[in-house]
Order: structure tokens, then C-alpha cells, then sequence
């Protein structure tokens, strides 16, 4: 599963700060190391995983080649017509470096050594991207608005893909855990990081040239496990330490799980074959456990399990409704549901964790009075359960919703507990095996999409505007590349819009991400206009994808003239009214019949909502309220949804404050 929820900052990032502030340690594992460290004498001939069939190398760097072979052994490294040899090291390392290159296709490279010969068809030279972050960089083509006809029309063999797996080490390594090239044709593209595909549709159309992704992303991750330990300022006994308090951890919640459930079952006793027992609507369920629905089940009491675990609620219904059959909204499910009314099966999906379920209930399946839902979710790993916002859970018969939210009988199934994502929210792992063994391929930028779940506290989201710019750095050390560009997307709009101004984190943590544009070649895409009130993981990233490239186009191909977000720029006092000016490569118009989003203060420090109107490219703003005003927000708040100035390119524009309070 990917729900984006991390785990609380109190547990193991908790844990991290204490032990930084202590500087307490202990011993621990050494991580998973996929990459030879001590070979043996008759270590088979290998490449790094990035080189393999459909791989795309960045035009205009040197690019090395490097793999592992028996220690002392010669290594002939054949690229078309240019040829190198190596010898690998006493740990079986070898590597030798390619002449930059310029555009082109489609190329072989050949590496032979003793009787041993490794041949990588069809490499293609164009522009490398890293797409990394959490979900929402994760989330697939085919689950995205728009995605399925993308698939159904992908046919540009230019643009390429390559997922990391989820991985993680407790150092930095030398080799992936996996992945392989795919090409962008309807049988691949389903499972490109969504973002990613529409953001390097927009480069190959506009800059002509082939495009890589390499997809290095995992969902409810924080920016600290993508992020060096030196540029976290830690040292290998902290990170011991808290692996070992990590592990303490993991004990305390089988132990608690077991207090809860007792024997963690390892069969569905809800399940007899195919035949689905405790979907009968005769069962009696008086003595189940309740659960609130919607509610992740490990926020519910039942932190870290996986596994099974059936619902069961009921609806009323009129002769006349039963007759006419009726509509079930169930909600999100992580990861997958089969649901019954009355025991008749009425829907299902497999691992479709970001989609609503809405089934259509025939009559057949309905009677007049008490009719029973059942609904068997299992969950692959972390969250669990069904979730979203309670407006997906209805019963509809005709223009009637009536809601289905509230306190539903709940009982586990079968438990497989796997803790693994608990490993991601450690810092510095998913840098050591998903970005370090990266860091020699040359790449021409990155696009990050993360965030969200260093949001959820007010302290979290200030202190991103340190973490941001240090991971930067830190990433652009380890690619040697101190001005490799790298570009995210800020905070979409999220949750219910506020009723009355005031704090944000999701507000404060999209400023941590604008002041990070004081680092060269950094960029950063608006999307407040673009997520979804009840949904984390808004479907529309065909928007996203464009806006990055949009950013690309000026700080990474150094075009001119390219569509950017508006920024504010100042402000002067003209008596009760505050005159705002901003910096826009576009005239500001006002979206809708309102200027909205606007909130003054005076020396009070007590924000208003403000009245506010658009003047020769600038907004003038007051409040009868506010005699006096000194400070002026704008779009501050999680989900800004009144805020309604835009540049005639259609871009937003970038959320701000005046004051510093």
C-alpha cells in the first residue's frame, strides 16, 4: 500500500532527535548490502542494474560504466566502435568512463572478461531525470485522471523508465536492490510514476530529445530518510541507536497486537474455500470489535498489522428503493476489498488503494428493511482499512444519499505482520540504497514531489525550510554536480478550507519550500489550485507534470520567456489599504466573480479576511475591521480554496505572507 501517513514524529524520528540531542548509541544491523563488498575469486561478471537493455545515458557528460568481476581480472568495456578495458579491484569493482556524448541511438555496449560476455542492446543518449519523493510522485499513470487514455495512446519509445524498488540500508551502497528499463508503449506506462510520464511528455515535445526517468520513490516518507547522514550531521552510532530503539519498537507492537487480537491468526476463519462465511447476512456479529469508519486501522488500535479484516454494517430500505436497486459508496480501501450486500457480491478491486469504491447493488441483492454490507479488505502493508473522507460512504437511491459513516463492526481475519515500512521512516536508509548507488550516473536533474508527510506538525513544517536545501546540497555533492537542478512541486491545497484565518503547517511548510529557491538552479511547481479537499493524493497530475516541465524549461534548459507562477513582491501603505505588487511573467487576472484568499492584520497580530480588488497589475487589499494594517497573507492555509489570483498563463499565484510572526 501507499497511503501517504507516515509514522508519528514522537516514534522514530522522535527517537532521532533525542538520540542526536544525546548522542546515545548502541549496536545495530549493518543494512541490507546487495553490492559486493569482500568477492570471492570466481565472482561472475556483472554490470550495475542501471545498465541494461532500453537505458537512457545523459548526452554531454562523461558517462562511467562500472560493474564487478573476480578480483585481478581484466574487463574489456566495448561502446560501438570506442573500447576501454579495466581491471577489477581487490573488492571486484571495475569501471571505466565513456567520452561525453551527444544525442542519439541506438547503441551497444559490450563487456566481456574471460569466457564471461554481457551485451545491453538499444541505449538511447538524451536527458536522465530523477523523480523521487513520496506518494504522490509514486502514484502510477493508470491510477492518475486521464491516466487510462494515456496508457491506451503511449507509443514514444524516446521516453524511458526506471523503478527503483523500495530498499533501504542502514550505509550507503554501491548497487540498486533492482529495476529494469521500460520503454513508454501501453504495455509499461501504466506503472510510470505518473507525474513523472506527463512532465517528460511535455520535455520531448518542446525540447526533442529522448527522456529517462529513474523512479526512486516511496510513499509517507520523510525528507530525513532521503537525506545523507553527513548532511543530518550524523554520525554511524546514532544510527545504530536507532535502529536498536527502532527494534524495541517493532516488539512493543506485536505485543500489543497480540494483547488486542491474542494468537495473531495466520487463516481467514472468514473463509471457508471460495465460499465467504462471515458475509451471511444471518451471521451474528454482536460480539465483533467496532472500528470508525472512515480510519486507517493502525490509527485505530491495531498499529502494524497486515493482513485481513472483514466490516459489516447495515442500511434501511423501502420496498420501492429495494425494487429499484441502489448505489454503495464505500469509501477509500487500502489495499484491496470484496464487498457483499446481503451476501450477494456486489463489487471488488485488487490493490487499488487510491480509488473510491462505488458499486451498483441490483435488486436482487436488496430487500425491503435491514439489509447487511460486508466488505473483506486486505491490506499488503502500513495503513489498512477504509478511509478518505466520510462523503464517499452513502447509500444513493435516486436523488436520496443517505450517509454511511459512523461505527461499523470490525474483525481481524488473518495477520501477516511486516514492519518493513516502519524501516523508511528512518533517516538517512532510502538515501543510502535508493539515491547513493545513483550518484555516479549522470543525470540532468531531478524533480521531487514530498512533503506532505513532514506537514502534519507546525515544527515539522518550519524545519523543513533547513532540510530541503541541506538534502539538495547534499544530493548535488554526491553527484559532483553543484548546480544540478532540481525541482519540486509545492504542497497542493488539502482538506477542508478554513472558516476564519490562521496557522498552518501545510502554509508553512509550502513556505520552507519557495525560500529554498535561494540555492541556483532550483525551481519549484504551484499546485494549490490543482489537489483535492479529501483526498492526499489528488488524481490530477497531467497539471503537475506540465508545471514541472514548465520550470524545467528555464532551469534546466535556460529558456527564456517560459510561463511561471507569479511571486509576491512588496507592499506600500496607502492610508486603510495595503497596495501589493508582484513579479509575473504574465498580467494577473482574477479566476471566478471574487478576489479571494486575502487576510490582513494591524500591530494586533490578528488576522482578517480582506476585502480585495485588482488595480493595474496590483491587488489593493483592507478590512473595515483593521484600521491600521501592517501584515497581509495570501492563500495561507491547507487548502486555500478561495484563493483566486492567477497569471493569464494560467499559473497561481505562489502562496505568501508579509510578516514573519
Amino acid at each position: 500500500m501507499r497511503i501517504q501517513r507516515a509514522i508519528p514524529a514522537a516514534s522514530v524520528v522522535g527517537a532521532f532527535l533525542l538520540l542526536t540531542a544525546s548522542g546515545g548509541a548502541a549496536s545495530g544491523p549493518a543494512g541490507r548490502d546487495a553490492a559486493p563488498r569482500a568477492l570471492g575469486s570466481a565472482t561472475p561478471l556483472r554490470l550495475a542494474r542501471l545498465f541494461g537493455d532500453g537505458m537512457v545515458m545523459q548526452r554531454g557528460a562523461r558517462v562511467p560504466v562500472w560493474g564487478w568481476a573476480t578480483p585481478g581480472s581484466k574487463v574489456h568495456v566495448t561502446f560501438d566502435a570506442r573500447s576501454d578495458d579495466a581491471t577489477a579491484g581487490r573488492d571486484g569493482a571495475w569501471r571505466v568512463t565513456l567520452p561525453a556524448m551527444g544525442l542519439g541511438g541506438r547503441h551497444t555496449l559490450t563487456v566481456s572478461g574471460g569466457s564471461e560476455r554481457l551485451v545491453v542492446h538499444d541505449i538511447v543518449v538524451g536527458d536522465v531525470w530523477i523523480c523521487s519523493g513520496q506518494s504522490n510522485m509514486e502514484y502510477m499513470l493508470a491510477d492518475a485522471r486521464g491516466g487510462r487514455e494515456a496508457v491506451a495512446s503511449a507509443h514514444d519509445s524516446m521516453l524511458r523508465h526506471f523503478k527503483v524498488p523500495r530498499s533501504w540500508a542502514m550505509a550507503p551502497e554501491s548497487e540498486l536492490a533492482g529495476g529494469a528499463w521500460a520503454p513508454a508503449d501501453s504495455a509499461h506506462a501504466g506503472e510510470f510514476t505518473a507525474v513523472g510520464y506527463f512532465f517528460a511528455r511535455e520535455l520531448r515535445a518542446k525540447e526533442r530529445v529522448p527522456i529517462g526517468l529513474i523512479n526512486a520513490t516511496w510513499g509517507g516518507t520523510r525528507i530525513e530518510s532521503w537525506t545523507s547522514a553527513k548532511s543530518l550531521g550524523l554520525d554511524s552510532s546514532v544510527i545504530a541507536a536507532l535502529v536498536a530503539r527502532d527494534r524495541a519498537d517493532e516488539e512493543a507492537i506485536l505485543s500489543g497486537l497480540r494483547t488486542r487480537i491474542g494468537a495473531l491468526p495466520e487463516r481467514d476463519e472468514g473463509m471457508a474455500g471460495s465460499r465467504a462465511l462471515w458475509a451471511d447476512p444471518a451471521l451474528d456479529d454482536s460480539h465483533w470489535a467496532t472500528i470508525p469508519v472512515p480510519s486507517i486501522w493502525e490509527s485505530a488500535g491495531y498499529d502494524g498489522m497486515d493482513g485481513t479484516a472483514w466490516y459489516r454494517t447495515t442500511f434501511e430500505l423501502s420496498a420501492d428503493e429495494a425494487q429499484r436497486g441502489v448505489q454503495l459508496g464505500l469509501g477509500m480501501i487500502d489495499d484491496s476489498d470484496v464487498s457483499w450486500v446481503n451476501g450477494v457480491e456486489i463489487g471488488r478491486m485488487e490493490y487499488r488503494w487510491n480509488a473510491a469504491r462505488r458499486y451498483d447493488v441490483p435488486p436482487n441483492a436488496l430487500r425491503p428493511g435491514r439489509n447487511v454490507i460486508t466488505v473483506r479488505v486486505e491490506d499488503t502493508g502500513g495503513g489498512g482499512g477504509i478511509y478518505g473522507d466520510s462523503a464517499l460512504l452513502y447509500v444513493q437511491s435516486g436523488a436520496t444519499r443517505r450517509p454511511l459513516a459512523g461505527s461499523w463492526r470490525f474483525r481481524v481475519g488473518a495477520v501477516s505482520v511486516s514492519l518493513e515500512s516502519r524501516k523508511s521512516q528512518l533517516p538517512t536508509v532510502l538515501y543510502n540504497k535508493m539515491v547513493a548507488p545513483l550518484a555516479d550516473f549522470p543525470v540532468k536533474g531531478v524533480i521531487w514531489y514530498q512533503g506532505e508527510a513532514n506537514a502534519d506538525q507546525m515544527s515539522d513544517a518550519v524545519a523543513y525550510r533547513k532540510q530541503l536545501p541541506a538534502m539538495i546540497e547534499g544530493w548535488r555533492r554526491a553527484f559532483r554536480n553543484p548546480r544540478m537542478p532540481f525541482i519540486w512541486v509545492q504542497l497542493p491545497n488539502y482538506m477542508a478550507p478554513a472558516a476564519e484565518p490562521g496557522e498552518s503547517s501545510w502554509a508553512t511548510l509550502r513556505e520552507s519550500q519557495h525560500a529554498t529557491l535561494s540555492l541556483p538552479a532550483t525551481g519549484e511547481a504551484v499546485t494549490i489550485d490543482i489537489g483535492e479537499a479529501g483526498d492526499i493524493h489528488p488524481k490530477n497530475k497531467e497539471d503537475v507534470g506540465k508545471r514541472l516541465a514548465l520550470v524545467a524549461r528555464t532551469v534546466a534548459y535556460g529558456e527564456r520567456g517560459a510561463a511561471s507562477a507569479p511571486t509576491f513582491k512588496s507592499l506600500t501603505r496607502r492610508g486603510r489599504e495595503l497596495v501589493l505588487s508582484f513579479d509575473t511573467s504574465s498580467p494577473l487576472v482574477v479566476r471566478g466573480t471574487k478576489l479571494g484568499g486575502f487576510a490582513v492584520a494591524g500591530a494586533d497580530r490578528r488576522f482578517v479576511w480582506a476585502n480585495a480588488r485588482l488595480e493595474r497589475g496590483k491587488v489593493i487589499v483592507s478590512s473595515e475591521s483593521v484600521a491600521d494594517p501592517v501584515a497581509v497573507r495570501y492563500a495561507w492555509s491547507d487548502n486555500p480554496a478561495d484563493a483566486t489570483l492567477f497569471a493569464t498563463n494560467g499559473l497561481p499565484v505562489t502562496p505568501f505572507r508579509s510578516d514573519s510572526w
